[in-house]
């Protein structure tokens, strides 16, 4: 599915009727389900040929936790632990973005000054989770919280 921009979508609106509502949905919203995540997310390991076990791994995230957070077993509230993984898996900040917006979780925002700092450290990639954890707390900002706090 070609991503349509806000405008065009508020033309096909114009002549969308209310009984039309799931389909207009169906051809013309990005589908944010917990699939539609691991989908993603997968894609991106195999674009990459990483293994799942090794992301886990570099997240510091329990293997059995991270795949059940794939298959769509488990769901987390805490956008940590899908920081956690997409870092672990060499993500860009763009594919980053893209999969907190595909997991219905809140985008890094530029002036919330520690997503700032994640953005930074996003693009420029200063090494594992445990030097991004050191980085955070130099600057006085709370590290990635670890898997086993999750809710």
């Amino acid at each position: 599915m070609e991503e349509k921009n806000t405008d065009e979508l508020e033309k096909v609106l114009q002549s969308t009727h209310i009984k039309d509502f799931e389909s207009f949905c169906k051809e013309n919203i990005d589908d944010t389900s917990y699939d539609a995540f691991a989908i993603y997310i997968k894609s991106i390991f195999s674009e990459k040929n990483i293994t799942q076990q090794l992301v886990f791994l570099r997240a510091d995230i329990p293997e059995r936790y991270g795949y059940k957070l794939l298959s769509g077993e488990k769901r987390t509230r805490q956008r940590d632990i899908i920081l956690r993984i997409c870092y672990a898996a060499e993500m860009s900040l763009t594919q980053t973005q893209q999969a907190l917006k595909k997991y219905e979780m809140p985008e890094l925002y530029a002036k919330i000054p520690r997503d700032a700092l994640l953005m930074i450290i996003f693009n420029e990639r200063p090494g594992d989770i445990i030097r991004v954890n050191e980085i955070l707390k130099e600057h006085g900002m709370e590290a990635l919280r670890p898997s086993g706090l999750q809710s």
